[in-house]
């Protein structure tokens, strides 16, 4: 069976997951510790990040080339188109989405945890205490914003992500208006990317990741719950409940997650 070594809440991860269930390919979880388990991810695959894929003797890294090979050696159900217009907007789209939508998504959400207590809550397990929880919402914004700074998201580089978050919704918008996919009449590449590396701006509703139930269809205030933006998350929400599999489901891509164990 194929491995994901992954985040559970890693929006790159969320891309590769989509595929696996979208082709309909059986795959075990595998959560990454920070840290100490990046460190043994190093020693499979010469790099610290996810998601990489293991299958068989075959290890590969990065999500673009993850979604390349799994096209290759699973060719059912194709994401890249063989038309070389189709393919070409196909990749151009997909390079967007991680250029553009996946690191803007994560500034912005860094971005609400600082400023939102309730955004702060959610991802808490259902099972914090009520005192922990109070805790957390009375932690000052001005704590966060230092953390923020830290991290090099400053004032203006949260206002940029954010107007860049707005554009791309709203010319992904534009695009769904007259068709059902980005490209082609089925889903590619470019969709399931689009798709996962929104994870942050708002979590899809349903059973679909290993989270906290409190951050289920929750995300970032003022684009999340914007009306101009629903179109584009209506038509997320149709493709995860088309495609991307459940928690207990028998393909095996949602179950949650085993501990990094790498020989």
């Amino acid at each position: 069976m194929l491995e994901l070594y992954q985040f559970e809440l890693s929006h790159y991860c969320e891309k590769i997951r989509l595929i696996l269930d979208y082709k309909g390919l059986p795959y075990r979880k595998i959560e990454v510790t920070p840290g100490m388990g990046q460190l043994d991810l190093y020693r499979m695959s010469g790099q610290r990040q996810v998601p990489v894929l293991k299958d068989g003797p075959e290890i590969i890294a990065d999500s673009t080339e993850i979604a390349e090979y799994l096209d290759k050696k699973y060719p059912d159900r194709p994401i890249i188109p063989h038309d070389p217009k189709q393919r070409g907007l196909c990749l151009l789209i997909e390079q967007w989405a991680d250029e553009s939508i996946g690191l803007n998504a994560r500034k912005c959400m860094i971005g609400a945890l600082g400023h939102d207590p309730a955004f702060r809550q959610a991802f808490l397990p259902s099972s914090t205490p009520d005192l922990l929880k109070t805790v957390l919402s009375s932690v000052p914004n001005e704590l966060f914003s230092v953390l923020e700074l830290g991290v090099g998201l400053t004032p203006d580089a949260l206002k940029s992500a954010t107007a860049a978050i707005k554009r791309d919704l709203a010319s992904l918008c534009f695009i769904l208006m007259e068709q059902p996919y980005l490209v082609t009449d089925h889903p590619t590449l470019a969709d399931f990317a689009v798709a996962g590396l929104s994870m942050y701006v708002k979590f899809p509703t349903g059973a679909y990741l290993d989270v906290p139930s409190g951050l289920k269809g929750k995300g970032v205030p003022g684009i999340a719950d914007v009306g101009i933006f629903e179109p584009f998350f209506d038509w997320r929400d149709r493709l995860y409940t088309e495609f991307r599999k459940t928690t207990g489901s028998s393909s095996g891509g949602s179950s949650s997650p085993t501990s990094i164990q790498i020989d």
